[in-house]
């Protein structure tokens, strides 16, 4: 027999947070392959700074920045199933997006390193996303003892 919604255990918040930006990485993840949301579509490179592509005409990206962010998206809904892992992939995801924007400041735009590749527009998104992330973890991580509680 199913327990009925209602008697489930709720998901803590940070789980749903952690659950939402999984499903946003995917969503994004997916429009990067679709031709008129990605503009440039046929300069799509799989992994250069010469990838034309732009999503929303705004974000450089490439095959590469496209399964980067499906992957970031599955890695987030599966984290999401525990109150730990959810809190783990916000902190760590966001360090990792703070890291993305300190790389991206550093080299230039038209450099062999920019492989990914990032734009201005790239780079700070990242800064938001990654103090976001982070403050969600911080924020949402402290309700109910998630941090230390691993179920």
């Amino acid at each position: 027999m199913t327990t009925p919604a209602s008697h489930r255990a709720a998901r803590a918040p940070v789980q749903q947070a952690a659950q939402l930006l999984g499903l946003v990485f995917l969503v994004i993840g997916v429009l990067g392959f679709i031709p008129g949301i990605t503009t440039d579509y046929g300069s799509l490179e799989f992994a250069s700074h010469e990838s034309g592509a732009e999503l929303f005409g705004l974000f450089q990206v490439s095959i590469l920045h496209n399964l980067v962010h499906l992957a970031y998206g599955l890695t987030g809904l599966i984290l999401a199933g525990t109150a730990a892992g959810a809190y783990s992939y916000l902190l760590v995801g966001g360090a990792v997006y703070l890291v993305l924007w300190v790389y991206g400041l550093s080299v230039g735009h038209d450099s062999d390193a920019n492989f990914v590749p990032l734009n201005t527009a790239d780079d700070w998104l990242h800064f938001v996303l990654g103090i976001a992330m982070i403050g969600l973890a911080l924020a949402l991580g402290r309700r109910r003892g998630t941090r230390t509680d691993a179920r």
